[in-house]
């Protein structure tokens, strides 16, 4: 059942690190091979516009829409990460199995670099429309290829096109903490499933660079740091003693480019000179908020028992 009430006009009161009024999560999408590719023994390339609305024919490979992928692993990644360890910014990246078999030095250095992992789904795709059995394997396959070439087990999972009715029971029978295929809140909370209570760390399409995506309504990296700001500053200004949270999505083949990575550089600058600010990765806020915030499934309306996963 939908839950379209939410916290409303008591949304709990609790206090970030350091009395931070926001936590702003930084999270960087490493996709590229994962995408569906004529080349990867799919039936059709990924169907997309890019540079502004240029489109190929899904039907027949595009070594020039393969390039435009390809950008993001050999130096669009690269980028993001010393812009982040520069400005000392742990983020959360969301990445696709493999992507990461396929780039086989990228999830060591996130790793090296103290990012947290998040699955993205072993390919860059959803689980709708899966059987329960099917959307398990996919989860299965995603952790592997992760554990094994990076290292670590992902506390979170986000996939692309969404999730089933039956993804996050699954979720907690393989142990995860939390999810962030949700848009539809500015703080973490919790859904009932049939397996308990589950936490859910939505997500923002707004202060994110796939703006720059095929017909593109950003034009300038400016544009972004403006949007990321303006963002930060609302957010600041109505935390009257109720945490906010604020997410900044980047993609290593968009937010990798230098025009867009000079705004995200100027929104990094802007916020790590702000004394009312917490960087976090999504896995850290989960954490934070099973220990700190009232346990309340999102669902029921009333006190539940939660259970770190």
């Amino acid at each position: 059942m939908r839950d379209l009430v939410g916290y409303g006009e008591n949304p709990p009161r609790v206090e970030w690190p350091g009395g931070a009024k926001v936590a702003v999560s930084v999270v960087v999408n490493f996709e590229e091979g994962a995408e569906r590719s004529i080349e990867a023994g799919d039936a059709r390339d990924e169907d997309i516009h890019i540079f502004g609305g240029w489109q190929a024919d899904p039907t027949r490979r595009s070594l020039m829409k393969e390039s435009y992928f390809e950008y993001g692993s050999r130096a669009g990644i690269w980028r993001i990460l010393s812009l982040l360890r520069r400005h000392e910014v742990p983020a959360t990246f969301m990445t696709c199995g493999m992507a990461l078999e396929k780039s086989p030095e990228v999830g060591p250095a996130i790793v090296r670099e103290g990012h947290e992992i998040c699955a993205h789904g072993y390919r860059w795709a959803g689980t709708v429309g899966m059987e329960p059995d099917e959307e398990l394997a996919e989860i299965r396959r995603c952790v592997e290829a992760i554990e094994r070439t990076a290292g670590v087990r992902p506390q979170g999972w986000y996939v692309r096109d969404g999730i089933t009715e039956n993804t996050r029971g699954l979720l907690r029978a393989e142990g995860f903490v939390y999810d962030s295929n949700s848009y539809g809140d500015d703080l973490p909370y919790f859904v009932p499933t049939d397996r308990g209570d589950h936490l859910v760390v939505p997500y923002s399409g707004d202060a994110n660079d796939g703006r720059f995506w095929g017909n593109a309504s950003l034009a300038t990296g400016n544009e972004l740091f403006e949007v990321c700001r303006d963002t930060l500053d609302f957010l600041a200004t109505e935390a009257d003693g109720v945490p906010r949270m604020m997410s900044l999505g980047i993609h290593s083949r968009i937010g990798g480019r230098p025009s867009v990575a000079s705004g995200i550089q100027s929104f990094l600058e802007y916020a790590v000179a702000r004394d009312d600010v917490w960087f976090a990765t999504r896995a850290e806020i989960a954490e934070w908020w099973l220990a700190a915030a009232p346990a309340t499934a999102s669902g029921a309306g009333e006190a539940v028992e939660v259970a770190s996963a």
